[in-house]
């Protein structure tokens, strides 16, 4: 059974910085591209980060180039986005979630397997 756990979030003030880990059981994460997403209220997830297996080549959203930054520890079967200089518009539940495929995908229903999700406020 896969399972995969968010951990790190919480409330921070604006310019602040948050670590977000994401633990992943029952699949080898090295061959599994991963993603973080993120959700506001009544709206739809979108795609905040990814990291691609094997190559390890990044992607992110405009909105966060250059303040987040992903990893990944095949080893300890993990990925973390490091979110520095954190606005109150990233204020949102964040999701972790693996795809097989290769190439890392932007869309929600390109991936297999999510965690819970875990929130994260950034206060004015």
């Amino acid at each position: 059974q896969v399972q995969v756990v968010e951990s790190g979030g919480g409330l921070v003030q604006v310019g602040g910085s948050l670590r977000l880990s994401c633990a992943v059981s029952g699949l080898t994460l090295s061959r599994f591209s991963m993603g973080w997403f993120r959700q506001f209220p009544g709206k739809e997830r979108v795609f905040v980060a990814g990291i691609r297996w094997g190559s390890g080549s990044t992607t992110y959203a405009d909105s966060v180039k250059g303040r987040f930054t992903i990893s990944r520890d095949d080893a300890k079967n993990t990925t973390t986005l490091q979110m520095n200089d954190l606005k109150p518009e990233d204020t949102a539940v964040y999701y972790c979630a693996a795809s097989i495929r290769m190439v890392v995908p932007t869309t929600p229903t390109q991936y297999d397997y999510w965690g819970q999700g875990t929130q994260v406020t950034v206060s004015s």
